[in-house]
């Protein structure tokens, strides 16, 4: 199994050394013959931005390739889905402790408990950004 993952992409805009580039992101079942047919194959066109040195080398309008690796996604994911989960169980378990099992007071605390989270997330977003970056380069 590789540990690149690849996505063809168009420069939407280049404003020096930052470059956004816009991805048509696909479900799995977008290269099925019968996708027409069913209501479950998806597709998005996403925004991502990459920092590039070379920038000055590349067009709006220009088709290239974006490359991250799975670790970077892995990552991405763990911080955005698993840990978010792992502080609702916590939260969860101890307000139904202190509240004496009062359990829409504890979903309430629960809930509330990853607004924390999510605003540290918030303020660290250029260090993640720098964390998660994507390399580019032209399609010949």
């Amino acid at each position: 199994m590789t540990d690149i993952i690849k996505h063809r992409g168009i420069v939407e805009n280049i404003n020096g050394s930052h470059i956004r580039v816009r991805i048509v992101q696909t479900s799995a079942c977008s290269a099925c013959s019968v996708k027409g047919h069913c209501n479950a194959s998806e597709s998005k066109e996403k925004l991502i931005d990459v920092f590039e040195p070379k920038a000055a080398s590349y067009r709006t309008g220009e088709e290239v390739m974006l490359y991250g690796t799975t670790s970077m996604g892995m990552q991405a994911v763990f911080l955005a889905f698993g840990v978010p989960f792992l502080v609702l169980l916590a939260a969860l378990f101890l307000a139904m402790h202190f509240t004496g099992r009062d359990e829409l007071a504890s979903a309430v605390i629960a809930l509330l408990a990853l607004v924390p989270y999510y605003a540290v997330i918030y303020l660290c977003r250029s260090k993640l950004s720098r964390k998660f970056s994507f390399t580019i380069e032209p399609i010949k």
